[in-house]
């Protein structure tokens, strides 16, 4: 076996790690293989012999090239969702297999992380989900560790968030996790014991498919249109929204609408469904991660 061979299998004991942190930090399957034959190539045109330590080299190099492809993100400006959603995808990614990584990372995360800087992203996702010291990622975002250390904790505070209340956090995850549960498997009697016969859904002009909003009354009605979204509820998983259990749907770990929900207190049978998916509104929307 020759120097090169020995290198490429060195790199392939890399390649799964090197894979989750790219993932986490761009939140897109296709992109994160991009950066990984990225930090291949740098390594090939690099004196391999002079790297003392290959995992902390190669974890920096892709973590830079995943660091310039979020800048270049801001600066370019976001490909429109429904464009993204239309194009087809030539980089052979499987949606199944994307879909499975985004469940298995967490929706709710990578759509609070896409809402964070380009520096605070990377310095989160590196510290403390890689366990990367402060000092190593200052120096690839050419911060001092202390502003470093800011950056993480500004980040961790928007993935936690506020959560309410343990004992009303149970109730709602319960109701919301039973409602999301009967919406996949199309259990029209399962959604409408979840709901007040009085229970309004509102849902805005971006929702679709009419350009104008909705508004629907009653059990029935409002389990049906549940039923209407059964595809869609396979990209969707719980989340804090505004300090209350809702739903994220975020096809590829992209938002693209969120279900907020209102509870009787009585019955704790859900009374209000919001659909958003105007992006404006989805923007500000306060949205957390659900602590398991």
């Amino acid at each position: 076996m020759d120097e090169q061979d020995v290198l490429a299998a060195r790199f392939e004991e890399h390649r799964p790690r090197l894979r989750a942190i790219a993932y986490r930090i761009l939140g897109s399957l296709a992109e994160a293989e991009d950066a990984v034959q990225d930090t291949w190539l740098r390594l090939g045109r690099t004196e391999a012999a002079s790297i003392d330590n290959l995992g902390a080299w190669l974890t920096t190099v892709v973590s830079r090239v995943c660091l310039n492809s979020l800048r270049s993100r801001d600066h370019l400006g976001e490909e429109p969702l429904e464009a993204a959603a239309a194009r087809t995808d030539p980089s052979g990614i499987d949606p199944e297999e994307e879909a499975l990584l985004a469940d298995s990372v967490g929706l709710a995360l990578l759509v609070v992380l896409d809402s964070l800087s380009p520096a605070e992203r990377v310095a989160f996702v590196l510290h403390d989900m890689f366990a990367v010291p402060f000092e190593e990622i200052a120096a690839l975002l050419d911060r001092t560790p202390t502003t470093t250390r800011q950056l993480a904790s500004r980040a961790r505070r928007r993935v936690r968030g506020n959560p309410p209340p343990t004992a009303d956090l149970g109730r709602q995850r319960k109701v919301v996790g039973a409602y999301l549960a009967a919406t996949r498997a199309g259990d029209f009697d399962a959604l409408l014991a979840l709901l007040d016969p009085e229970v309004v859904l509102r849902a805005d002009k971006a929702v679709g498919p009419t350009p104008a909003a909705i508004l629907l009354r009653g059990g029935r009605t409002v389990a049906k249109a549940a039923l209407a979204s059964t595809g869609r509820a396979l990209s969707t998983q719980l989340a804090l929204l505004e300090g209350a259990v809702g739903l994220v749907m975020a096809p590829s770990g992209r938002l693209a609408v969120l279900l907020a929900f209102r509870f009787s207190p009585e019955s704790g049978l859900i009374t209000e469904i919001d659909v958003i998916a105007e992006p404006v509104r989805l923007a500000d929307a306060d949205l957390a991660v659900l602590a398991d």
